[in-house]
């Protein structure tokens, strides 16, 4: 286990060791939006994002008993 580690650790410290790094730059703009988001376009946005987030984590707890039942 050991060397599984110590192979591990070199092989992350090998692109430190190399000397010359690669540098990555992300392009970025900072211009505004083309057309602004309407009051209707936000609701329905942060609508969908708490509707992805909430319905899986509510059904995973309404069937939680089903769940727990289950033989591995």
């Amino acid at each position: 286990m050991s060397a599984l580690l110590r192979g591990l650790a070199r092989i992350r410290s090998a692109p430190a060791l190399r000397g010359t790094a690669i540098t990555q730059r992300a392009n970025l703009t900072t211009k505004p939006a083309k057309d602004a988001l309407g009051p209707a376009e936000t609701t329905i946005g942060l609508t969908m994002f708490a509707l992805a987030i909430l319905v899986p984590s509510g059904w995973v707890l309404a069937n939680l008993e089903s769940y727990k039942k289950k033989e591995a």
